[in-house]
């Protein structure tokens, strides 16, 4: 089992970035390998609702590092989506590179998803609900913790004085690898993942 962490910092190595290490090392600690990966500082296009994805190809006609994490995300079991607060808010590269990502993706369904947010002080329970609804639309269990995922400071040595924080990270890799061994559990017992309708739309406008 694997599970995809993604860094929508423009720091690579800032306090979000250290929120998600100490993710991974709590999902190594439970037999649950991941991979943390950087979406970069480079221009991320947000989508233009052009259609030629078709909503389900897993790849985009941008060719950048959304391309790259559908990749991963195809070949991962979980998905973690890490960001800084902009504004009570999640970044704009973040927010184009995710638009784009689930919209062109096919391999979110059904795999067990959580969001992490990094602050100096305010914005982050705004910032998780934000991220949270690409997962609930996209039926996605979302994995909780003891509390808020979220760590403070404004580098990551303030971040290692956020005990709380951490803690609040690991106990998110254990629930994570925890549902990630339920759900395979299930399948050997024969418990199939659940059969998705033909999407049906309405619209408000007939």
């Amino acid at each position: 089992m694997k599970v995809l962490l993604i860094n929508g910092s423009p720091h690579e190595h800032g306090c979000t970035n250290r929120a998600l290490e100490e993710v991974a090392a709590s999902l190594k600690a439970n037999g649950v390998d991941s991979e943390i990966f950087w979406i970069g500082k480079g221009a991320i296009h947000g989508c233009i609702a052009c259609g030629q994805c078709g909503g389900s190809s897993n790849h985009c006609v941008f060719d950048d590092t959304v391309n790259e994490a559908l990749v991963k995300m195809q070949e991962s079991d979980g998905l973690i989506v890490g960001s800084p607060v902009y504004y009570a808010s999640l970044n704009g590269a973040l927010s184009a590179f995710l638009d784009r990502m689930f919209y062109a993706g096919a391999c979110f369904h059904h795999k067990p998803a959580a969001a992490v947010t990094s602050a100096r002080r305010a914005g982050t329970t705004a910032t998780l609900d934000i991220i949270q609804k690409y997962f609930t639309i996209s039926q996605m269990p979302v994995v909780s913790s003891q509390y808020s995922n979220m760590v403070h400071g404004s580098c990551p040595e303030d971040v290692e004085k956020d005990l709380e924080g951490l803690q609040t990270m690991r106990t998110l890799g254990k629930n994570m690898a925890w549902m990630l061994k339920c759900i395979e559990a299930g399948k050997k017992a024969g418990i199939s993942i659940p059969e998705t309708e033909a999407k049906i739309k309405t619209n408000f406008i007939l």
